[in-house]
C-alpha cells in the first residue's frame, strides 16, 4: 500500500469511528471538536453517482451558509468530498440535527481572503495545514436552498 492509500484508509477509518461515537453517544461526544460544530455532508459520488457522506467541522456558519475547509490535513490532494461537490454542487448537510439542502461553491479569491482569518481564528490548525501543502486550500461556501 502506498503512502497516499495508507493516508486515505486512515482518514476513512477515523470518519467511521467518528460516526460510531456520535451515534452511540446520541450526538453528545465529539459534536464540537476544537470548538467547531460537526456537520454531516451528503454528496453524490463524482465517479459512481452513489450517495456519499462524511463528517466535517465548520469554522464559520450562520442560518444562510455553512463554510467548509477542504484541507485534508494539509495533504497535497483535495479531499474526495470536495471533488464530489465540484462535480455535483447540490448536496445536503446535517447540522444541529437539521438536514438542509445546500448548493456548494468554492469561495472566490476575495471571499477566501475575507474568510481565511475567521477560519484560522476558529481553529489555528488550518494555518498549519496550509503550510504543509503548496496548493491553496479551498474554502467551500454551502448556501442553504429553500
Amino acid at each position: 500500500m502506498n503512502g497516499n492509500a495508507l493516508k486515505d484508509t486512515g482518514a476513512k477509518l477515523m470518519n467511521r469511528a467518528h460516526r460510531v461515537i456520535l451515534t452511540v453517544s446520541g450526538n453528545r461526544l465529539l459534536a464540537n471538536p476544537f470548538g467547531m460544530p460537526v456537520v454531516e455532508l451528503h454528496t453524490t459520488g463524482r465517479k459512481s453517482g452513489l450517495p456519499r457522506s462524511c463528517y466535517l467541522t465548520t469554522p464559520v456558519h450562520d442560518s444562510d451558509r455553512v463554510v467548509l475547509v477542504a484541507s485534508k490535513g494539509g495533504d497535497d490532494r483535495n479531499p474526495d468530498w470536495y471533488r464530489n461537490l465540484q462535480a455535483h454542487p447540490d448536496a445536503e448537510l446535517v447540522i444541529d440535527g437539521t438536514r438542509r439542502k445546500v448548493h456548494a461553491r468554492t469561495a472566490a479569491a476575495q471571499e477566501r481572503a475575507e474568510l481565511w482569518p475567521k477560519i484560522v481564528a476558529a481553529y489555528k490548525g488550518y494555518a498549519d495545514y496550509q503550510t504543509r501543502t503548496s496548493r491553496e486550500i479551498p474554502v467551500v461556501i454551502c448556501e442553504v436552498r429553500s
